[in-house]
């Protein structure tokens, strides 16, 4: 009788060198040459089963309760990590978020189509829930196989941390995160504080935190859960797989998506890849990445196409967690953005809370990421590149109560530098029925017209 494995579903592959491959239960990050890796599928395995088929196994497991099916990831665990024991997958049903018609915010800027995938209506508040849950499952299983793994760990401008530390402590596995001291919201800091990870506030940005993980990968035996580790972009690329499903497998024209580290982009691409080629959709999106003016450095490179890439010091900016100089993902990103004819634009301080403020005003509450989006897709408008009748969604990374202090202080007029147009500040008032209606009367008549 045999006692041979079966044969790898999906394994490690260089990006450089298709011949270079690892299991994926195997501590690897980067290529003999230290480039990154990918997670690779058996795609001839895959399309053994028809597009069909796919469509139909998909949305019998949507938002039912057999584990792990109902996670909006692990229904699709055949394109995501194949050959991981259910046992081992650790999960809080992430996925399956609301694919929100901006049907107001949509009129307002001249656009019939416009689309939000709300990413951020999550366990932890963001799209990072949708990677970390596929990395903690891969390193449970390892654990289970005997791996002396003493703790998970990651770099963090906030989201990747909230995710770590409950997804870790689901688990029952140590976790540390590493934060830029002083740049993060405390909605952000509470979170892997209150999941029980070990928490370091570092005197550094982003990518000083992020040196600081890399060593004690390399020299401790922790294992890293950034996104330059290649599992977490099998979970992220989902946000494509379910888009394509909430639209009835048709294709929007545009996605537009936010850009810090730039694994999102990738992972987007990815996901966006293996419908076409399995045939589940066959209309080719164009991709948009919106950056922050203070932490620009994809947009730089886009303007030189992409012949010189220059890492950049970012600077402090509203959307924190992207606030990032020196992108792990850039090869990917730019890799994907060729494939996908895609474009690159940046929005100031000042054009993401205003965009945030408007956008907002018709029901949304965006974080400044989303923020950033939404700044990229109004320049593409003005370009003329997006056209009033094409359908468009926007990528929402996070929920917008992760971000409540710059929200306010735009409100009440404290942000540095930026003269907010659409403050709404409370209106305080003595508990005297004729002053609050006559002030009430007012306003009704001031806002509204009424």
């Amino acid at each position: 009788m045999s006692t041979s494995k079966p044969r790898p579903r999906a394994w490690f592959e260089s990006l450089r060198d298709p011949t270079e491959r690892y299991p994926l239960d195997e501590v690897v990050y980067t290529d003999r040459s230290g480039g990154l890796l990918q997670v690779v599928h058996d795609m001839d395995a895959l399309a053994e089963t028809s597009a069909e088929e796919w469509k139909r196994i998909f949305e019998s497991r949507a938002h039912r309760n057999e584990w792990p099916y109902g996670s909006g990831v692990w229904g699709k665990k055949e394109w995501v990590l194949p050959d991981i024991d259910n046992d081992n997958v650790v999960s809080m049903y992430e996925g399956h978020t609301n694919l929100f018609w901006a049907e107001r915010y949509g009129r307002e800027i001249g656009l019939e189509d416009l689309w939000l995938k709300l990413c951020g209506n999550s366990h932890t508040g963001s799209f990072k829930d949708l990677g970390m849950t596929v990395l903690v499952s891969q390193v449970k299983q390892m654990i289970a196989g005997g791996a002396k793994i003493p703790a998970v760990a990651c770099a963090s401008t906030g989201d990747t941390s909230a995710a770590l530390a409950a997804y870790a402590a689901a688990a029952g596995i140590p976790a540390i995160v590493f934060l830029p001291r002083g740049k993060i919201s405390m909605a952000q800091l509470i979170q892997p504080v209150a999941n029980g990870a070990i928490v370091f506030a570092l005197d550094t940005d982003f990518d000083g935190c992020m040196d600081i993980v890399k060593q004690v990968s390399e020299k401790d035996g922790v294992y890293l859960a950034n996104s330059m580790n290649s599992l977490r972009i099998e979970g992220q690329k989902t946000v494509g797989l379910e888009i394509a499903q909430q639209l009835d497998w048709a294709m929007p024209d545009w996605l537009v998506i936010p850009g810090g580290n730039l694994g999102n982009v990738s992972a987007l691409a990815k996901g966006l890849d293996m419908l076409l080629e399995l045939g589940l959709i066959s209309k080719r999106p164009r991709i948009c990445v919106g950056q922050a003016e203070a932490a620009n450095p994809l947009y730089l490179a886009y303007q030189k196409d992409f012949e010189v890439f220059e890492p950049i010091a970012a600077r402090t900016t509203v959307a924190s967690a992207i606030q990032i100089g020196n992108p792990v993902s850039y090869d990917k990103a730019v890799d994907a953005l060729r494939r996908y004819d895609g474009v690159v634009e940046q929005a100031t301080e000042a054009e993401i809370m205003e965009e945030c403020a408007s956008a907002d005003r018709t029901g949304l509450f965006n974080c400044p990421h989303t923020g950033v989006a939404l700044v990229a897709l109004r320049k593409l408008q003005e370009r003329g590149l997006v056209r009033s009748s094409d359908r468009v969604v926007v990528i929402s990374t996070a929920h917008g109560l992760k971000f409540v202090d710059s929200k306010l202080a735009y409100h009440q007029m404290e942000l540095e530098g930026i003269v907010s147009r659409h403050p709404n500040p409370p209106i305080e008032l003595a508990a005297d029925y004729g002053v609050v209606r006559d002030e009430m009367l007012r306003e009704i008549e001031r806002r509204f017209g009424r």
